[in-house]
């Protein structure tokens, strides 16, 4: 690996691509100021559903990848995406390694110091993914409306200089069933990593960023680029810590931009989930 990068990895997950609630140009820019000896795309990078019925492919999503190729050309890190449920088309293609760099593949065990990982999307505990798939994608569908009125209810809250307000994960926080359906997903994905003889799981999936311990077991989820505009890092000694998107990042045309619009600048690092 070329010598000079920020991080050791970095980990995506749920960009999902091709749809209208797919931040794109954000994690295009994250990528663009942040490097990695390895990137890996934790499922979801692109929405094959939402391709299939209604979702549209922009050049936005295409800079994505070519940023991605950049960090492979550049600093010589390596790429291993990791197929999600929204992007099952992969199982046509799996395994599949393009160069030394580049590999599409189910899952990946991951060193990390003293410690061994077990990275994974996460839908393999989803029963309704699993086997209900006309459920899911009726799901799906809720999910899309939803970001869509909180698309026009945010832009209304940016015009009186308020916050951005997250519908969907309020409305996660506080259905009972979400919650528990939350912490048992937690939990079986510890017992999973416990199972494969890991001292921890890195996933995606629920778009819930977060760093937790079980047990023993560390469970680290890279969040989603949908809401969160999160990425899992770890540093050159080890040490993870959640990332979060902020517009400092963004082109200077882009800030200009956000300042008409009363845009706000989220937190960059999230201290207190640092894990060393």
């Amino acid at each position: 690996m070329k010598s000079g990068t920020q991080f050791r990895t970095i980990v995506l997950s749920d960009v999902h691509l091709g749809t209208a609630g797919s931040k794109a140009k954000e994690a295009t820019e994250f990528l663009r100021n942040y490097s990695c000896q390895r990137l890996i795309l934790n499922g979801d990078i692109i929405d094959g559903w939402q391709l299939k019925q209604y979702g549209t492919w922009k050049k936005k999503h295409t800079a994505f990848f070519k940023t991605v190729l950049k960090q492979i050309v550049r600093y010589d890190t390596k790429v291993i995406y990791l197929r999600g449920n929204h992007d099952d088309f992969l199982d046509q293609v799996m395994p599949l390694r393009v160069g030394k760099n580049f590999s599409i593949r189910k899952d990946y065990m991951l060193n990390s110091g003293h410690r061994r990982f077990y990275v994974t999307h996460g839908d393999v505990f989803d029963s309704v993914t699993s086997h209900m798939k006309w459920l899911a994608y009726l799901g799906d569908i809720g999910y899309t409306f939803l970001l869509w009125i909180n698309k026009f209810y945010n832009q209304y809250r940016s015009w009186q200089g308020k916050p951005y307000y997250s519908l969907s994960q309020q409305i996660k926080s506080r259905i009972k069933k979400a919650v528990s359906y939350i912490s048992d997903y937690e939990q079986k994905l510890t017992e999973l990593a416990r199972a494969r003889g890991c001292d921890g799981i890195i996933c995606g999936h629920i778009h819930q960023p977060a760093i937790r311990e079980f047990d023993g077991i560390l469970y680290m989820n890279s969040g989603d680029w949908v809401e969160s505009l999160s990425a899992l890092v770890e540093d050159h000694q080890g040490n993870w810590s959640l990332l979060y998107y902020t517009s400092d990042l963004a082109p200077d045309e882009d800030k200009a931009g956000e300042k008409e619009m009363g845009g706000i600048t989220p937190v960059t690092n999230d201290t207190r989930s640092l894990i060393s």
